[in-house]
């Protein structure tokens, strides 16, 4: 009779899963496992079977236990397998679809040359030096030999921002006497500040209000011309080729003597004669000279003892030459259209 029972509950199981939903399948197990199910009763009738009886009966009740829970977990995985497939197509995002084009910026050109420029004096001991863009008449001026009355004070040329004691530096050249100062006249020096500048142009296709510099300035003992010009061969050779050549040609500055200007062989022509050129076969590129006696006195060095020399770059004329760009402005245009064109590799 007992027997008769595992046997009907065997049946059922054969089509007890058939279309069976996820509430429906934790139904079925209560139905069949729970304190009162089907199969969890069996266990309470071993005592009404005969002893000899008693051990085979526990091992149909507990194959038919083992039955159950197979289909049971079999049924359960495909459910939850169907569950996340569904979830997923529901949820696909259609990658074939096209994408949002996002327009990239790309590295100033100019900010390119001064990098440049700074790890080419880097590599030969320079340090790379900042100082305060809004300066004071003393360091822009005065320590560099400019007295009250010269032409370079005019307020035309000069912003002024507070009198005429304060002032939006109209070169970096007060960096370097900040420096000589700070060394206390006893140290050599190495250093070049690149920064914006400022004075009172009129925009146009060559000049703009504000523009970056790159100046320089060496201070040691028994310096000479020859020390300058083989310091700008290797700086134009980096970055206008080996073939490029340097020469001076006599100039003045209030804050060097002797002063030169300082001219590169054309990159392009080579010397032959071209429109950048203007047929001449060179390009002037900087300013320079030995420093000043009066600017090391002003600044705590004895020019008896200690001498050097000091040079500036305009780093939008570098980067014009260099990468024939005719518009300074298009330097400071922030339409991507405009400088996605800085995005140049090198050859």
């Amino acid at each position: 009779m007992h027997s008769d029972k595992i046997k009907e509950i065997s049946e059922e199981l054969k089509t007890l899963f058939d279309d069976c939903t996820k509430s429906k399948l934790e139904n079925i197990k209560t139905e069949y496992l729970g304190k009162n199910g089907k199969i969890t009763l069996l266990n309470g009738l071993i005592k009404d079977v005969p002893n000899e009886m008693k051990k085979e009966f526990g091992m149909q009740v507990n194959a038919l236990r083992s039955e159950f829970n197979e289909k049971y977990e079999k049924v359960k995985s495909e459910l939850e397998e169907a569950e996340i497939n569904q979830k997923l197509a529901s949820e696909a995002i259609d990658i074939t679809l096209p994408g949002t084009n996002i327009k990239n910026g790309a590295p100033n050109i100019l900010e390119k040359i001064v990098e440049e420029i700074e790890s080419v004096f880097m590599s030969m001991g320079y340090d790379v030096v900042d100082g305060p863009e809004i300066e004071e008449d003393h360091y822009n001026f005065e320590l560099l030999n400019i007295p009250k009355g010269h032409p370079a004070r005019d307020a035309q040329d000069t912003f002024y921002v507070k009198g005429e004691d304060y002032l939006l530096r109209s070169q970096t050249s007060p960096v370097q006497a900040r420096v000589m100062l700070a060394s206390g006249g006893d140290k050599p020096i190495r250093m070049i500040c690149p920064g914006k500048t400022y004075r009172r142009d009129a925009d146009d296709a060559t000049h703009s209000h504000q523009f970056m510099q790159i100046e320089g300035l060496l201070v040691d003992k028994d310096v000479s011309l020859s020390d300058l010009k083989g310091t700008f061969d290797v700086v134009v050779k980096k970055l206008f080729g080996e073939s490029t050549k340097t020469r001076f040609r006599p100039s003045y500055y209030q804050f060097t003597e002797p002063s030169v200007e300082t001219d590169i062989s054309c990159f392009v022509c080579k010397g032959k004669g071209c429109s950048l050129c203007k047929n001449t076969g060179w390009i002037t590129v900087s300013g320079a000279g030995i420093v000043h006696p009066n600017v090391l006195k002003n600044c705590g060095y004895d020019p008896k003892v200690w001498t050097g020399f000091a040079f500036g770059f305009g780093a939008e004329r570098l980067a014009m030459l260099k990468y024939g760009i005719n518009d300074i402005r298009t330097f400071y245009q922030t339409d991507l259209r405009e400088v996605e064109n800085f995005d140049r590799r090198e050859a």
